[in-house]
């Protein structure tokens, strides 16, 4: 095969992503101005329906612009040999591949935050702001932004500079070095991301004494589950939109709460949100999906070991060095229609069990509870209530309201 040709199949890749991102928009905005089915007539009044109704086309038509900028921006970048002039810069002051790797992305990634950060400057305080649900100021999103970058530079960095290393020290093994390397990460992240991450950007403060604390000891002893970690996060720094999640495992396990949550529901409300979640623990749902992670990790790498060597990635690139950050760029994209297929598993899988934790939380709680807590998180986020079956099959990680309502029903 020569360069040229696996240069025009890496376009193809890129063109038929859009492309057919574009269709399942299209199928699901036709979607927009559905009667809303009669078992969720009370989510919305006719005046809040058309709300939910005119935040969806807001989103989509802003969505269908960033896509199509973002896509045009990267193609002209490939045709004019762009990581061709970055790796030629990254080249000029210094030698050493691990240095020239971190230049090399540093100055993606900044290109990257370029471009991203005004449209998602206007997402917040344009968009999220018109339909009440920006609560974060103009001080909390740069210096989110500032934070992130530091994390994606120091994490990613680190973990790209070990990678390369790996590469450097024992050539086509790698992969198993690398593996190992972000199992481990994996693992320490799952397990104290509360801990060290979250704090850097919300307050965690553990749940006050009261009627909902002695309703959630109550149901976790009832159901045989130790939880000595309940805490409310401060959501409403950034949004009005509601959420509870569960994370970590063993004895760094806890329930974290957003204070929106307990502003929006009632106590019965919070305590079948929480039953759901320890439905996921008991159910080892975590476990499943932290495995998968890193199986799919494993796979992946192994298949990178196969091509990185390759001087016919890097030259389809318009680049005439052959070098492991340009081989990594090419493969990813090669590599994406497995990503697809691999995704798409994952969200079947995550379907699945949110019908199995609702069902936890329906046989040890209360399915009333939930069901009315679903449609007030759901109201409170314009949720769309009538998505395009396709549309929900690829991209949604949990069902339809409608179709966790009819589990919870039956």
């Amino acid at each position: 095969m020569q360069a040229d040709t696996l240069f025009y199949i890496i376009i193809g890749i890129l063109v038929f992503n859009y492309i057919s991102e574009k269709i399942l928009d299209t199928l699901n905005e036709k979607h927009f101005d559905d009667e809303i089915p009669t078992s969720l007539k009370d989510v919305y009044n006719e005046k809040e329906y058309k709300k939910s109704q005119q935040y969806k086309k807001v989103n989509a038509k802003f969505s269908n612009f960033t896509s199509l900028i973002t896509t045009v921006i990267t193609l002209v970048f490939f045709f004019l040999d762009g990581f061709n002039y970055v790796d030629q810069f990254a080249r000029s002051y210094t030698d050493n591949p691990i240095l020239i790797a971190l230049l090399f992305f540093g100055i993606i990634m900044l290109g990257s935050e370029i471009i991203s950060t005004p449209l998602a400057y206007y997402s917040t305080f344009v968009i999220e702001e018109k339909f009440g649900f920006n609560k974060s100021t103009q001080k909390t999103f740069w210096i989110d932004k500032l934070k992130g970058l530091f994390l994606s530079a120091i994490l990613g960095g680190g973990i790209l500079s070990l990678i390369i290393w790996f590469y450097l020290l024992t050539g086509k093994n790698f992969w198993i070095y690398a593996w190992a390397l972000v199992a481990i990460f994996s693992i320490f992240i799952n397990m104290f991301h509360a801990k060290l991450i979250v704090p850097l950007f919300n307050k965690q403060s553990p749940l006050e004494d009261g009627k909902l604390k002695l309703a959630i000891e109550a149901y976790a002893k009832k159901v045989g589950f130790t939880l000595n970690n309940i805490f409310v996060i401060d959501g409403s720094k950034r949004s009005t939109k509601a959420n509870a999640y569960f994370s970590g495992f063993g004895n760094q396990k806890r329930i974290t709460l957003y204070d929106t949550l307990i502003n929006d529901l009632e106590t019965d409300e919070i305590v079948a949100v929480l039953a759901h979640e320890v439905g996921h623990y008991k159910k080892k749902h975590i476990i499943f999906n932290l495995i998968s992670s890193i199986l799919l990790t494993g796979f992946t790498l192994f298949i990178l070991s196969l091509f990185v060597n390759s001087p016919l990635l890097s030259q389809a690139l318009g680049v005439s060095t052959q070098s492991f950050h340009i081989g990594l760029i090419a493969f990813g994209i090669l590599y994406s229609p497995i990503s697809e297929v691999t995704g798409l598993f994952m969200n079947y899988m995550s379907r699945k069990f949110e019908y199995e934790a609702d069902d936890y939380a329906k046989n040890t709680f209360k399915s009333a509870a939930l069901i009315t807590s679903l449609k007030k998180l759901s109201k409170n986020s314009l949720s769309n209530l009538t998505p395009h079956p396709a549309y929900v099959f690829v991209n949604y990680s949990h069902p339809t309201l409608l179709k966790r309502i009819k589990n919870l029903e039956s």
